[in-house]
């Protein structure tokens, strides 16, 4: 059985502030007008054949978006939850424990990252069949992407002799090259973008992680041992797995084994690190410009526009990168977007909230979305999904009124339980505890207005929750 990893724990600080900590680019739709970039990786396991339930590993913060757009995308599979990033050699040790566990040791391992434009399904469905001999002998394969362009951006892979029909030894790998020694790679025919994906068994891997990096292999393994289910999640125990040093699949196994070989992927892809392969992804007009949702351009050209909230107009631009969000907008010079990142971490480092956090979280129950906040209020959009129920609760420092605008909730106030529909309302007193459920069979959106002394989300005593979430709570519901 070969059993799909999909990792799912990037940051994407190259593409804020569309990308944030809070909700990194695979959940965002970058190469599509409506799936993110995680949906059409469990949209792309349905085109391949001969493939388990899915192992996604992902980040504690990002647990319900997880869970949401697997929900939403009909897949089910194990969500492992990472208390602390710590690279993808980890990561991959800790889902290669859970399928050994499911499924034996000879189960093979298809290693996905989440954050990829992969232009043909077909091709990659043809190079995981090609790796199917090389996999079952003990070796670890690796794709890689024939370059279309002298990137500087990513890794190379040096291809040596064929073994096997599209399979071929690993001479070495180089780190992302000058443009010097990009120009001489594409010219040369042998050297491969590494695209991060990889198939394997998890048996060799593990073996050869204990063999090479054995820090790693035996810290990955306490954690796992000491995981602890929680609703649809494993949680990987938190001490032990922060303490593992943060290393990568190639440094920590690839580079050192003499087991690796590469299969050619013969389609367009991308990593999406930035603005650029954004651009790229999506296509340019005649004068170079690259639009993503409501924009008006008029005498610009090279330029990448994203609106997500509202129209942006661009008027005499060479060579920009404007991206618009709800609460933050970025103008940059195409040339910069390397220090992107480091633009981040200096919001980051000011205290600015917008650095790290979007205005819309994920709930096992929903979503809400900050609409307006100053002195003494706030305002959000609730969303809870058919059959959601939030917790029993009350607050010590805020009432609030609840507006329904479609579906049908179910108000839990005190002792008195009622039923409200489209343009009803309710006012929740300071004190009182209460409770919202979603009985019906679509969404239930209501505005929530907060007003108080105090309006932050720890501002909660929960009574009862079906999810298990306990004080100190991480949600304001």
């Amino acid at each position: 059985m070969r059993i799909p990893v999909l990792l799912a724990g990037g940051l994407g600080t190259r593409l804020w502030p569309s990308s944030r900590r809070s909700r990194p680019k695979q959940f965002l739709p970058l190469a599509d007008d409506e799936a993110s970039l995680f949906s059409q990786s469990l949209t792309r396991l349905g085109e391949i054949d001969d493939l388990g339930p899915a192992i996604v590993i992902g980040h504690d913060e990002h647990r319900f978006v997880i869970a949401e757009q697997m929900r939403a995308a009909g897949h089910e599979g194990r969500i492992l939850l990472e208390p602390a990033a710590r690279n993808t050699a980890a990561a991959v040790a800790a889902a290669a424990l859970e399928a050994r566990h499911l499924h034996g040791s000879q189960v093979e391992l298809l290693v996905l990252p989440t954050d990829h434009a992969i232009a043909d399904t077909a091709a990659l469905r043809h190079a995981i069949a090609q790796a199917r001999g090389a996999v079952a002998d003990g070796a670890l394969a690796l794709f890689g992407v024939v370059p279309e362009r002298a990137e500087t951006a990513y890794g190379y892979i040096h291809a040596g002799d064929e073994i096997a029909e599209g399979v071929r030894r690993v001479d070495g790998f180089v780190e992302k090259p000058d443009p010097v020694r990009a120009a001489h790679f594409l010219a040369a025919g042998d050297y491969f973008w590494n695209s991060g994906m990889f198939v394997f068994r998890a048996a060799d891997y593990l073996a050869l992680l204990s063999a090479y990096a054995p820090d790693i292999h035996d810290g990955v393994q306490a954690a796992y041992k000491n995981a602890v289910r929680d609703i649809d999640f494993l949680r990987l125990e938190s001490v032990a797995f922060s303490a593992v040093r943060a290393d990568s699949i190639d440094y920590a196994v690839m580079e050192r084994t003499d087991r690796a070989v590469m299969v050619t992927l013969a389609t367009a892809w991308s990593d999406l690190a930035g603005w650029s392969a954004v651009a790229r992804a999506n296509g340019a007009d005649a004068r170079g410009n690259t639009v993503m949702g409501d924009v008006w351009l008029a005498d610009s050209d090279d330029c990448l526009v994203r609106s997500e909230d509202q129209l942006v107009a661009v008027l005499g631009m060479r060579g920009a990168i404007i991206v618009e969000t709800p609460d933050a907008v970025l103008v940059a010079d195409r040339s910069r977007e390397q220090d992107i990142g480091r633009l981040v971490a200096d919001l980051d480092a000011a205290g600015r909230s917008e650095a790290i956090e979007h205005r819309k979280a994920y709930r096992p129950w929903g979503s809400y979305r900050q609409i307006a906040t100053g002195p003494r209020y706030q305002v959000k959009h609730i969303r809870v999904s058919p059959g959601g129920r939030l917790s029993l609760q009350s607050h010590h420092h805020r009432a609030e009124h609840w507006v329904v605008v479609r579906g049908t909730a179910r108000v839990t106030r005190d002792d008195d339980v009622v039923l409200l529909t489209e343009n009803q309302s309710t006012y929740l007193p300071l004190g009182s505890v209460h409770r919202l459920e979603n009985p019906g069979k679509v969404d239930l959106d209501l505005i929530e207005v907060q007003s108080g002394s105090y309006l932050g989300e720890d501002d909660i005593v929960r009574y009862d929750d079906v999810y298990g979430r306990t004080p100190p709570p991480d949600t304001d519901s």
